[in-house]
């Protein structure tokens, strides 16, 4: 069956954002046009590498010499957005493997997000011990514009940041029940 893609040039908006309370939260990552919205489950982490590739992929490309681009160092006030995720959240799938690249004829940022492949154990006996490759189901496609990209970085390093508070002895995420340092002689 061929892989479903829902791709977004140039959303109205793109975000990753969290349900939930710090250290119980979920992570999403939400494209919208218009009155259509495809939302994505995360990880946390693959939020927060995002965020770092994007910025670092415009970094690379403001310094690269001769760049046409106009490339922002911050934020442009205009595209900040701190918004909730759009309700009812309804999610398209969780992703897997995700791809970041650049398309210099269109100076856009491409971020790909892929469900996770699925392979039950009677898909693997019928293909015997060799590894399979499987196509995801659906992909989330989306093509933004510079500052957009440097945006949905800095928002996303926010969400990710708005989290658990750290343990100032072990650098540990602190529950608010309490926390346990591994640090000796704390317990």
């Amino acid at each position: 069956m061929p892989t479903i893609v829902h791709e977004f040039a140039w959303p109205d908006r793109l975000v990753v954002g969290t349900v939930g309370r710090p250290g119980a939260r979920e992570f999403y990552l939400q494209a919208r046009t218009k009155a259509r919205i495809v939302t994505v489950a995360l990880e946390k982490q693959q939020s927060a590498l995002l965020a770092q590739k994007v910025d670092e992929m415009l970094d690379k490309l403001k310094s690269t010499e001769g760049n046409p681009f106009r490339v922002p160092d911050s934020t442009p006030v205009e595209l900040v957005d701190n918004d909730p995720l759009e309700q009812p959240l309804d999610t398209q799938f969780r992703a897997g493997a995700m791809s970041l690249g650049w398309d210099p004829t269109t100076a856009e940022i491409v971020i790909e997000a892929y469900a996770i492949a699925e392979v039950n154990d009677v898909d693997r006996d019928e293909f015997g011990p060799e590894p399979i490759e499987v196509e995801p189901s659906e992909a989330l496609l989306v093509r933004i514009p510079l500052g957009t990209a440097r945006a949905f970085a800095k928002r996303t390093r926010e969400v990710v940041g708005a989290g658990r508070l750290s343990c100032p002895l072990c650098g540990y995420p602190m529950n608010p029940e309490g926390h346990v340092c591994p640090q000796p002689g704390t317990l």
